[in-house]
């Protein structure tokens, strides 16, 4: 058997082997039942969590130590232990990828949201908190029975990179400061934190959450798990495989591109799992970078495990050659600071590495200290959890009538409307008598994307268009996604020909991108262009076009198109996609979406994809990626949605200058950069003792000068002086997603960090903050503050 399918057969054998012991279990067993071990040191609740968990550790044999280090870890019968299963999944909702979770049970269904591409879209901090708290409670509730473990790993905070990627979807897009706030909130509303306040969720109730209380002060609902550490981008891309793929960063582009999520996902999300990705990072195995897990511990002050992807343990070896041996690669990763092994490479190699000197028995005691505590944490350790704070969830906190209205608010929130020729939409119901939808993804039963689980109450796109016009009809056009044959024209024709409003779904699935699949191309699989356009032809009246999936499309061809009047971009909607598209298109909701990340042209697809520089270099014909380094054309650009209202925006309040030397009273002429002061351009912001007293908030008038109601998203952008190579061409500082009326003004503040959003990283990746002029933005409305010494 070849090594590649050696490691996917572990996997596949990892994945389905403990689904079996779950399914059977109808009643659960947990540690510290009385009357077993309840008088051991590691069940006494009164204590620190260290302590019981250094405790747990030093009660076990080396051999029951190694049988720890696994997603699968065994139980220790003789501390009444049962087996725990560490990996479970919940990106958008319960899946079904991990097997810590099973749907064959008394729980059948899990509420599915929006993949988290569009979530992202509506950019509503207090929309994201919400939906983590509510697949915690499903989470929570399907472990009381049995079905479900209580650490997951989620979220997923890449950086959508490239366009081709095929887990872009699973991200909240390009910008790193957007899947900062993501990450912050998505782990503190799954992990069981309260919400501190913003925008409004309309439509949607939420439950407020308590932490579980201990001595330590840092009990968890459920544990989140930021990944994958990191600048992991590229599935299968040419010759290149996640597997061994060595992504070459600069110190520069890790600083203010690819770290910043992980940053805040532990600073202040507190989240308490990090994944180490597959790839290598600068030569060095993502799971092998100490220094990289050394900074989160030290700077960033994690607390928590870190889990390797599965099985990226094995890689060091198998595909990266890294390591010598399955033994070297074990210590590798293992003295690096990785706790625990997604798959059994440790458990068939630890042994031996101990046995050569490789690894030292305190090695391990140390990943055990750090899962056994997460653990406890948790609760695991407490007892019988129907006792305890979160007890009474069951099957009837799962696809609640609350949590199917949240999944219809974050489609509502998140589909993004690109084009709208003389305001053909809304369409008005009452002088519609017939509807033509055509598209093979229009009659699936629903568009959940990767990392689903079962959806409580599916509804495919045709069904929610068919509640407003009951004479609704339907052809796939193609067989498929894919669209090899124009087979199906004909009847698409056919039927466009006859109705009032024709409707074509276009776009991709998981066909076209997904785990271990990146593309090709930008364009519209297949023959898809060709249907549209058919159909565009034939019927002579102007047609909705409606795009699914993740990654950007250039629909250059529909966008310059007059027989194609608007254009939306649904991603994967999730279970309540369905009616939140049919409500915009009839006007019963307001679209307010926003990209998340560029939509490029075709062209790029001659950008070498492994190619990780995010600034443009115009000598090698490079073109630079995302919205804050890209000079070429775009099809769409970051933050583009249209409303069916107008809005204009006003500065309220912004100072018009900074002094940094009268900000503290610590700060002064000592600690300006080792230039003539008359020199200075620039301050290195650790140089900076307190950045709190520089901080101000921006006061915005929004005014919605249309006729319709609705929320909008207000996006503040600065520009900052271009005094080092590779400065940012604008940068997002900050947004809020505001309700607004009609003929009215609405005011937001959005508070500005000068340290962190005037400041950029230079080529040794330390943040420095340009003296001079700053602009900040609203649309086309600037506003200059001068940043001086």
């Amino acid at each position: 058997m070849s090594t590649e399918w050696r490691f996917l057969f572990i996997c596949l054998f990892l994945q389905v082997l403990p689904l079996f012991s779950i399914s059977e279990s109808t009643h659960p067993q947990f540690p510290c039942m009385p009357p077993t071990n309840s008088d051991y040191p590691f069940c006494n609740t009164s204590l620190p969590i260290s302590t019981r968990a250094q405790s747990l550790v030093s009660l076990l044999t080396l051999s029951e130590k190694i049988q720890q280090l696994s997603d699968e870890a065994a139980a220790i019968p003789r501390l009444y232990i049962p087996a725990y299963e560490w990996w479970s999944e919940s990106l958008h909702g319960i899946a079904t990828n991990g097997p810590g979770v099973s749907f064959n049970g008394t729980v059948s269904a899990a509420t599915s949201f929006p993949q988290v591409l569009l979530t992202a879209a509506s950019f509503n901090r207090s929309l994201w908190f919400s939906i983590g708290s509510a697949i915690a409670v499903e989470a929570r509730a399907m472990y009381n029975v049995g079905q479900a473990g209580l650490t997951f790993w989620a979220p997923n905070i890449n950086i959508f990179r490239d366009p081709r990627w095929g887990r872009g979807q699973e991200t909240p897009g390009e910008d790193p400061m957007v899947a900062s706030a993501y990450a912050v909130e998505f782990v503190r509303g799954f992990q069981g934190g309260n919400w501190k306040g913003g925008d409004e969720i309309r439509g949607a109730v939420g439950k407020k959450r308590v932490l579980r209380g201990d001595s330590d002060g840092d009990g968890l609902m459920l544990s989140a798990c930021c990944k994958h550490l990191t600048a992991y981008d590229l599935e299968k891309w040419g010759n290149f495989s996640r597997y061994s793929f060595d992504a070459v960063v600069s110190n520069q582009d890790l600083e203010d591109t690819y770290q910043p999520p992980f940053r805040s996902c532990v600073q202040q999300g507190k989240a308490s799992c990090l994944m180490c990705s597959y790839n290598r990072v600068n030569g060095v195995p993502a799971c092998a970078r100490q220094d990289l897990f050394q900074k989160a511990k030290t700077e960033w002050g994690f607390k928590g495990y870190i889990t390797s992807d599965c099985d990226a343990v094995a890689t060091v070896y198998e595909y990266q050659h890294y390591a010598n041996s399955p033994e070297d690669a074990v210590a590798d990763v293992l003295k690096a600071g990785t706790d625990i092994n997604c798959g059994s490479y440790m458990l068939r190699h630890t042994q031996s590495a101990i046995d050569q000197g490789k690894v030292k028995e305190e090695d391990i005691d140390r990943a055990l200290f750090n899962l056994f505590s997460v653990q406890m944490r948790l609760g695991l350790f407490d007892g019988d959890p129907a006792n305890g704070l979160y007890g009474n969830l069951g099957p009837k906190d799962v696809c609640t009538k609350e949590h199917r209205t949240l999944a219809l608010e974050a489609a509502r929130q998140g589909i993004v409307l690109l084009k709208n020729d003389k305001k053909f939409l809304p369409l008005d119901k009452s002088r519609i008598s017939s509807l033509a939808i055509i598209g093979p993804q229009a009659d699936q039963p629903f568009l959940g994307g990767g990392y689903t689980g079962i959806p409580c109450k599916p509804e495919s796109l045709v069904e929610g268009l068919k509640t407003y016009v009951e004479k609704t009809s339907f052809a796939a056009g193609c067989v498929d996604v894919p669209c090899l044959s124009d087979t199906g024209f004909d009847e698409a024709v056919s039927i466009a020909r006859k109705a009032d409003i024709v409707v074509v779904v276009a776009g991709l699935d998981l066909s076209q991108e997904t785990e271990d699949h990146d593309r090709v191309s930008l364009l519209l699989p297949g023959k898809q262009m060709a249907l549209i356009s058919s159909v565009a032809s034939a019927i002579q009246k102007p047609l909705v076009l409606v795009l699914t999936g993740g990654g950007p499309l250039d629909v250059s061809f529909a966008e310059q198109d007059p027989r194609i009047a608007s254009i939306l971009w649904i991603g994967y909607p999730g279970e309540a996609g369905a009616k939140a598209l049919a409500e915009i298109i009839f006007g019963d909701f307001n679209p307010g979406g926003r990209l998340p990340m560029t939509w490029y042209p075709e062209s790029f697809t001659r950008v070498p994809m492994n190619d990780m520089n995010m600034r443009a270099d115009p000598y090698r014909g490079y073109p630079g990626r995302t919205y804050r380094f890209y000079i070429g054309h775009r099809v769409y650009g970051f933050g583009q949605g249209l409303s069916y209202t107008k809005f204009a925006y006003q500065f309220v309040s912004a100072p018009n200058k900074l002094n940094l030397l009268r900000s503290s009273d610590t700060v002064s002429s000592k600690n300006l950069p080792r230039q003539r002061r008359e020199e200075v351009n620039y301050f290195h912001i650790e140089e900076l003792d307190t950045c709190d007293s520089l901080r101000f908030h921006v006061e915005i008038s929004v005014t919605n000068v249309g006729d319709m109601d609705g929320s909008h998203v207000v996006m503040l952008f600065s520009r900052v002086p271009k005094i080092v190579k590779g400065t940012p061409e604008k940068q997002l500082i900050g947004f809020s997603r505001v309700h607004t009326v009609s003929r009215r003004s609405t005011e937001t503040s959005i508070m500005v960090d000068p340290c962190e959003h005037f400041s950029i990283a230079n080529e040794q990746g330390k943040r420095i903050m340009p003296l001079g002029d700053h602009t900040i933005m609203l649309g086309d409305v600037v506003h200059s503050v001068s940043v001086e010494i």
